[in-house]
């Protein structure tokens, strides 16, 4: 036995623990993997660029200025100094449980005028929204009708329909007021 374990017999009983636990994590690791798979950690939701719908690309005509298409698409996110007369639109989004989307959008100038755009096929805003709605869909439709027998279970009593008449129910509430009073104080 080495000379340290002989002077020290607590180091030997914390050696001998040591080894036990980690052969019980190796256990442990392998019991939980499946369940510790199903934890993912939380991860940002990332948006860059501009969205441009297929009614904003409808929208764009040869012989435009630069500053309709402006209005139109936006600034575009990329102005690259070598190519003066072409604007780039790059959209990306990469979310959670979603396959990321990117899209790109390339508008093309003569001088100060529109002469052609090329790019993806651009969603329509309705179809960008639906793509955004993560929620499970459960493929159950609730009814929305009552039959006659869970209708019954609701129906008004005798005596509810005698003090629901219209002899009673004027007598029960007060008369309205003919007139309101004004909304704001009078100056």
């Amino acid at each position: 036995m080495p000379a340290n374990f002989q002077r020290r017999p607590w180091l030997l009983a914390v050696a001998v623990a040591a080894t036990l636990g980690l052969g019980a994590c190796s256990g442990f690791t392998e019991r939980t993997r499946g369940a510790l798979a199903a934890v993912t950690p939380y991860k940002v939701e990332v948006v860059q660029g501009n969205f441009v719908s297929k009614e904003q690309v409808a929208a764009l005509k040869p012989g435009m200025s630069r500053q309709q298409v402006r209005e139109i698409l936006g600034t575009s996110l990329l102005n690259d100094v070598f190519h003066a007369n072409r604007w780039d639109y790059v959209f990306t989004i990469r979310r959670q449980g979603v396959d990321p989307q990117e899209r790109h959008l390339t508008v093309f100038f003569n001088g100060e005028l529109m002469d052609r755009f090329e790019g993806d096929e651009m969603p329509s805003e309705e179809e960008f929204v639906a793509t955004l709605d993560t929620r499970k869909k459960s493929g159950k439709v609730p009814t929305l009708e009552a039959s006659e027998d869970e209708l019954k279970k609701y129906a008004p009593k005798d005596d509810e329909k005698k003090a629901g008449s219209a002899t009673g129910a004027s007598a029960s509430l007060p008369p309205l007021p003919a007139a309101y009073p004004p909304l704001e104080a009078a100056r």
